[in-house]
């Protein structure tokens, strides 16, 4: 027993132990479930790893093509050259083989395959209902003939780079053209007839892009005359018969039309009436958002044009052109210094002084005052008088000189009759004037709450109250007075006013300063908010032959973006940019977001005197035209004479404003009537619009302001450069280049590669991509025209790239240093 008992005892030990490696084994073991989970997750990191390196090496593949050609550990080695590929050494080199050297642009397909299976692991479902099996299949197919056939246009056409198809696809070209010239084609035809046969069941062409099958066809009714309607595609997996009808018949629509909601009216103009109700008609019920097209006999509704534009929209959300400067901020108010005058109250005295001098004088020429009152502004006072019946108003409009010797007071103008009124204003100027702080005004609610597309601040009212306007609909400002009237202080408000409220994506400024410091200040907001020549040195105008062709360069941007709202089918500037924040406009067409641009021209009388027609022309040009398109003028002069302010322009400037001018010609001039003479100076002004003349006084901005605002502006991240207008030469160009292949720039071949690459020819494309001054570049783009790279200029159009492949640019590079 004893014997038994010792060799049992081992036996359970062991069988313990065993037992107990067991339940370790089982701890530590990976279920088929967390081996999909691991390999679901690890294919979709593939996946978007694959789609950011692809989509960077769009843009930096050229970049880091010194970087490739060596093995992947001497590039991880080297620290120096840092790859622009957004992942880093890893994407450079996963990019470059799987587009470069592989399968091109095609092998942006193998993203979804990827993509679909690691969703199919991780959430055990598909994400759509799709045959994975056979779309790998389809996937790899697809991927070859594309690359192929995309090499067959890179070999036998030229067309665009290497990278386009891919080694593969060419390679596979270079073999078919030895074999079969440019009748490689037609074995790529063939090819993807035979798949479309076995993979997709072709049995007859039409039936194909019919999408019905011979059994549909046979059953139905030929001389059948019903009303059909294309509906939306069926989902359906890749399994099913290739020749079924894609398309499946929407139900009979209700016998009653469902009404629509009512909307408020949102025409160009809006407006509001009390006590009345908007009614909607059921013809508007009855709109629908497609439209009808009537095709042999059969009504059927097609999808709208805009329809990819609303799925864009809903998908990533409205366009918002503030992003690109997402983290700017707008100059707080705290920059602006307050500013007051003392005892610039009108004592009550003065006022009582004022009014028994006004009646006294009537009474002196037998003109009776039925009633007086005044309204008390910054500047002036004005004094409304009803005077008795049977009295002339020409009468009283004499008296203007007589009322302001009685006053003792300069500056006294008369308003008969005051507009909208019974009444007849006398302004009178105030023996202590009130200094209008910039502070002020733009801490106003009315400002701050302004929803203008342009609101700029023009000062304060008789009545005290702020003078808002939109230059948008003015749409452009001229404005005079003679020197030291304040001009400058109030273009510096104009544009203080735009710069509080408005981002740097949504305005730019274009600015002409003859006198070269009054408008120098603002080249630090150059990279925000200045537009200017791509071969302008300096950000503001001074030079007047830049002057010219900087106008003539607003006539070309001008003319462009007509072009731009003609493609798009609008009216203006507004219409055009509302479709595009709605994503219902291409980019890959031309289409951008358009800021408005508003021209600043600080003296006009020295521009007329030095260059004439040469500047008259295009302001008049634009001041026509350019309203729409979301360009604006504001022009001021200290010589408001007919040779400087002469009837072509005046006629397109609605808005005038004037300071004092010094003779009662000059106000004639600028506002077509007197009273700018009579004005007392120190923004003291006379706004005309249209048929309405109103006095204002001039907010005061002292030039520390201005310089705070825009060192604000400027430390902040701005855009690459500024924007730039389009380009433009003068009639003096050289028209025969003077070319000698010894005299060519070091970066000669460079450039030309770059052009090649983008075929775009254009000065400013080699400014950004080799980092060089414009003179430069200037000089190497007539080099590469002379040696036959690149054409000649062509106006606002880029030149065009006469050589379409690298292999021909190295061959003509390779003759050049031979010569």
């Amino acid at each position: 027993m004893a014997k038994t008992f010792r060799k049992k005892k081992p036996a359970a030990t062991k069988q313990r132990v065993n037992t107990e490696i067991s339940s370790k084994s089982t701890r530590f073991a990976i279920s088929s479930e967390q081996m999909s989970l691991i390999a679901g997750v690890f294919f979709m990191a593939v996946s978007l790893v694959m789609l950011v390196s692809f989509i960077s090496y769009l843009f930096t593949g050229e970049a880091d093509q010194d970087l490739v050609q060596h093995t992947f550990k001497n590039a991880v080695e080297n620290t120096q050259k840092k790859p622009e590929n957004a992942l880093g050494v890893f994407g450079a080199y996963l990019s470059h083989y799987f587009i470069f050297r592989w399968f091109g642009l095609a092998a942006f397909g193998l993203v979804p395959i990827l993509f679909f299976t690691s969703f199919r692991l991780i959430f055990n479902q598909d994400l759509i209902p799709i045959n994975l099996n056979r779309l790998a299949k389809g996937t790899i197919f697809y991927v070859l003939f594309i690359s192929s056939l995309l090499g067959f246009f890179v070999f036998q056409l030229g067309f665009g780079s290497g990278f386009i198809s891919g080694g593969v696809g060419y390679q596979i070209n270079a073999t078919m053209d030895h074999l079969m010239g440019a009748g490689g084609i037609l074995v790529l035809i063939l090819v993807l007839f035979i798949w479309l046969v076995f993979f997709h069941g072709l049995t007859r062409i039409d039936d194909y892009f019919l999408g019905k099958n011979k059994k549909e066809a046979e059953e139905e009714d030929p001389e059948e005359d019903e009303v059909k309607v294309r509906a939306r595609p069926v989902e359906s997996s890749l399994d099913k018969e290739a020749n079924k009808s894609p398309f499946e018949p929407l139900e009979e629509p209700a016998e009653e039309p469902v009404s629509l909601p009512e909307e408020p009216f949102s025409g160009g103009v809006p407006f509001s009436v009390e006590g009345m109700q908007t009614v909607t008609t059921k013809e508007d019920d009855l709109q629908d958002d497609l439209p009808l097209v009537v095709e042999d006999e059969a009504v059927s509704f097609l999808p709208d044009e805009d329809d990819e534009g609303n799925k864009n929209l809903e998908e990533f959300g409205p366009y918002d052109p503030k992003l690109d400067l997402g983290s700017y901020l707008y100059p707080p108010i705290s920059l602006l210094e307050d500013q007051f005058s003392a005892s610039a109250q009108v004592s009550q005295e003065e006022l009582e002084a004022n009014k028994k001098n006004i009646v006294e004088t009537m009474r002196n020429f037998s003109i009776g005052i039925a009633s007086i009152k005044a309204t008390i502004g910054p500047t002036v006072t004005l004094y409304e008088i009803v005077p008795e019946a049977g009295v002339r108003i020409s009468k009283i409009k004499n008296l203007e000189d007589d009322i302001a010797l009685n006053l003792a007071a300069l500056g006294i103008r008369i308003i008969a009759p005051m507009p909208g009124k019974g009444t007849i204003g006398i302004e009178v100027p105030n023996k202590n004037r009130e200094l209008v702080g910039i502070k002020s005004v733009f801490s106003n609610e009315k400002f701050q709450k302004s929803t203008y597309e342009l609101p700029i601040v023009l000062g304060k009212t008789i009545a005290n109250e702020i003078f808002i306007s939109d230059l948008a609909k003015m749409p452009h400002l001229l404005m005079a007075g003679a020197t030291g009237q304040g001009k400058s202080v109030g273009i510096n408000v104009l544009l203080a006013s735009l710069l509080y409220k408005k981002h740097p994506a949504e305005v730019k400024f274009v600015m002409v300063d003859p006198k070269k410091v009054e408008l120098s200040l603002f080249n630090k907001i150059e990279r925000h908010f200045l537009a200017t020549l791509p071969n302008a040195e300096d950000a503001i105008i001074t030079d007047t032959k830049k002057v010219i062709y900087t106008l003539n360069s607003l006539c070309i941007e001008m003319d462009n973006r007509y072009d731009l709202l003609k493609e798009a089918g609008v009216r203006n500037i507004r219409e055009y940019n509302a479709k595009f924040t709605k994503r219902r406009l291409n980019p890959e067409k031309g289409h951008k977001y358009l800021p408005y641009i508003v021209l600043v021209i600080d003296e006009l009388a020295d521009l007329m005197m030095t260059a004439g027609k040469e500047v008259e022309q295009p302001i008049a040009r634009l001041a026509q035209l350019a309203r729409a398109i979301g360009i604006h003028l504001i022009v001021a002069t200290q010589r408001p004479s007919v040779n400087v302010i002469t009837g072509l322009i005046k006629a397109n400037f609605p808005a005038r404003l004037s300071f004092k001018v010094t003779a009662k010609v000059d106000s004639r001039t600028i506002l077509d009537t007197g009273g700018s003479e009579q004005l007392v100076g120190n923004g003291d002004m006379l706004l005309s619009m249209g048929s309405d003349m109103v006095r204002l006084q001039c907010p005061f901005i002292d030039t520390p302001e201005v310089e705070s605002i825009c060192d604000y502006i400027g430390e902040q991240r701005g855009y690459e450069s500024a924007y730039l207008l389009p380009e433009y030469y003068g009639d003096d160009e050289p028209d025969v280049l003077d070319f000698d292949p010894t005299e060519l720039d070091t970066l000669f071949d460079d450039a030309a590669r770059v052009l090649v690459t983008f075929q775009q020819g254009s000065t400013s494309l080699i400014q950004r991509k080799m980092k060089l001054g414009y003179n430069r570049a200037g000089r190497i783009i007539d080099q590469l025209e002379g040696a036959g790279i690149v054409g000649p200029f062509e106006g606002s159009k880029a030149r065009e790239v006469l050589v379409k492949d690298m292999e021909h640019l190295e061959e003509i590079l390779r003759n050049l240093k031979r010569s």
